[in-house]
């Protein structure tokens, strides 16, 4: 027992862990310093709340805070906590003299990682401590691997943009916003003109290399509020609130331009890069408050007659394409 308490003691203090201690109670704060820094680790002290939210600004990702529940802010100084996500960072567990069904149902919530008897020793410091802290840990890991795993199912790995279940799902949110204000929405898409030539020539890691680039110049040209996906190997879907077909043609046009217009580099070797030339074709389609599969189809079948036009078209839908230069080189 004792060999199991003093390894815990090591784990915990050498991570350079600090314990933020809340509390106005000068004997309570006299006991926990004497008892933590001979365990090794960085102690604090904050008075009141607002100190204490100062306070955790700079001790970082590994703290742990306790709040003496004698303190009337505690409530409100939990509630800024969890607001300002420091829980994500921190630990944080209550000394209380006794334990309200209200605050076990807050430990169970996850809004704490412990509850402390305020008459603990520094052996039931040492304890709690180092399974709170370990507790926590876990905890992050599963948010982590949850965020990872909901990136992954809403996001395309290669360019970082929406897939196309993601596009559609948000296209059915910008719908009913379109139903309900009676604003305007266009969608359009686009794809780089022979980009099975280029996969052909170039091989498929500096392909990707040319999609990743496709995206990043687009994604500049946007509006925060405009929506963005990969929706094919080399088809890329926006989804423009508040534009009318004339401006979504104006759009185009400046795609065609910023992004397409200048060349992209890209590794086609360990030290061998080369300058490519792409072009682009774009469908575009209203969506006057339709359903969005109907829209997309609408849009993707206009970037059909667009690409049967020739390289470097735009077509709305109902309208003849638009050519402008011949398609894309290896320069």
């Amino acid at each position: 027992m004792r060999l199991g308490s003093y390894t815990t003691q090591l784990e915990f203090g050498s991570s350079g862990s600090a314990v933020l201690l809340v509390s106005a109670d000068p004997l309570l704060t006299l006991d926990l310093e004497r008892i933590l820094t001979s365990q090794g680790l960085r102690f604090e002290k904050a008075h009141d709340g607002a100190a204490a939210l100062a306070a955790l600004e700079l001790l970082g990702d590994s703290s742990v805070v306790l709040l003496d529940l004698r303190l009337d802010c505690v409530a409100r100084l939990l509630a800024a906590m969890h607001e300002s996500d420091i829980h994500k960072q921190s630990a944080i567990a209550l000394i209380a003299d006794q334990v309200s069904d209200e605050w076990i149902a807050r430990l169970r919530e996850g809004m704490l990682d412990d509850i402390v008897p305020r008459n603990a020793d520094a052996a039931a410091w040492n304890q709690h401590l180092c399974s709170m802290r370990r507790g926590h840990r876990l905890l992050c890991e599963l948010e982590a691997l949850r965020a990872a795993s909901l990136m992954e199912m809403q996001h395309d790995l290669l360019t970082g943009l929406f897939n196309r279940e993601t596009m559609l799902r948000l296209l059915f949110r910008e719908t009913d916003r379109v139903q309900r204000l009676r604003g305007a929405l266009c969608l359009m898409v686009f794809d780089v003109d022979d980009f099975a030539h280029w996969n052909a020539q170039l091989g498929r890691a500096a392909c990707d290399g040319l999609l990743r680039q496709v995206s990043l110049r687009t994604g500049r040209l946007l509006r925060s509020y405009d929506l963005l996906g990969r929706t094919g190997v080399d088809e890329f879907l926006l989804a423009l609130p508040g534009c009318s077909v004339v401006n979504a043609s104006l759009l185009a046009e400046r795609l065609r331009m910023e992004v397409f217009g200048e060349p992209f580099a890209v590794h086609t070797g360990v030290d061998e890069m080369v300058s490519v030339r792409l072009t682009a074709s774009f469908g575009i389609a209203a969506s006057r408050g339709r359903s969005p599969v109907v829209v997309v189809r609408e849009a993707e079948q206009a970037l059909e007659l667009a690409r049967k036009s020739g390289p470097d078209s735009i077509l709305c839908a109902g309208e003849a394409p638009r050519i402008v230069r011949e398609a894309g080189m290896l320069v």
